[in-house]
């Protein structure tokens, strides 16, 4: 999902990736003559082909019984088009330009967001901290893409993000229940980097500005979806907390006060409601 063209690349359209023409050599086989057929040899081929025929018939009605299709499965297919939809999907698909969160707010009020800036496409470790990198490890990175939006009042920020795994749905079971049965959303030294942008209301958040998180493992797609947010005025905050607990009644921390668990939580759900619907939409074309 780079944003920026290549030298010699033909620009995409508004509001989509930029794609990279690929102009692969086109290759044509000569045709070799035709021997005529011999009776005898043309009778065997036939034989050999009404037989292939049965036996393959016989092998895709015993997987349909037992549910072995050699055919992609719908799981199968959902893990194909997600892994390129970092690449494939328009840039406003995957990170719409405006978040409606119905109800997303400290006591269900409701909450919008602005899209402050997108990163360039890359791989994990330019947006991951090195514990959180070596964590994901398990599951591969094929890519990570980012977006900063703010809310309406622009007193916040929030970046999120999503990994594109390399991993089948084993890997990414284990990881997610790994993430439920040691917590790891809820560790502070697990937090996702923030995108900060020059000149944008996000211009000051850097790592020391890091208020609230979520993170969470995706496991019908190969992806890891998270959100970090904090205040826009650039100030640092002493003691951090996963959405989760800032987003609990009577929570009275400063990420709490300020409903920023609910910033984290309510644009990482939107974001991965989007890339759901998205890869839904796909995957029923591609069958």
């Amino acid at each position: 999902m780079d944003l920026t063209p290549r030298p010699g690349a033909t620009p995409a359209p508004p509001g989509a990736c930029y794609a990279y023409a690929e102009t692969p050599a086109e290759t044509t086989t000569r045709l070799r003559p035709v021997r005529a057929r011999h009776p005898v040899r043309t009778a065997a081929a036939a034989v050999c082909a009404v037989l292939g025929l049965g036996l393959i018939g016989g092998a895709v009605t015993g997987s349909w019984l037992t549910g072995d299709s050699a055919a992609r499965s719908g799981d199968d297919s959902a893990y194909t088009v997600s892994r390129s939809a970092w690449h494939e999907v328009p840039v406003d698909t995957l990170f719409p330009r405006t978040l409606k969160g119905d109800g997303a707010g400290p006591g269900a009020t409701d909450r919008v967001w602005t899209r402050v800036a997108v990163a360039s496409d890359s791989g994990c470790a330019a947006g991951l901290d090195p514990l959180l990198l070596q964590t994901l490890r398990p599951v591969g990175c094929e890519r990570l893409v980012r977006a900063t939006y703010t809310d309406a009042t622009r007193s916040s920020v929030t970046t999120v993000g999503m990994v594109f795994a390399e991993a089948d749905t084993e890997a990414m079971n284990a990881l997610s229940a790994r993430f439920t049965t040691q917590r790891l959303a809820g560790r502070s030294d697990l937090m996702p980097r923030t995108y900060p942008v020059e000149d944008t209301v996000a211009a000051g958040f850097g790592d020391r500005q890091r208020a609230s998180w979520s993170v969470h493992v995706l496991t019908e797609l190969p992806v890891v979806v998270f959100a970090v947010s904090g205040f826009a005025d650039g100030r640092t905050v002493a003691e951090p907390q996963p959405a989760a607990e800032a987003m609990a009644a009577g929570a009275t921390t400063a990420p709490a006060q300020a409903g920023l668990g609910h910033e984290a939580k309510g644009v990482a759900d939107r974001v991965e409601r989007t890339l759901r619907r998205t890869v839904t939409d796909l995957t029923e074309k591609a069958e």
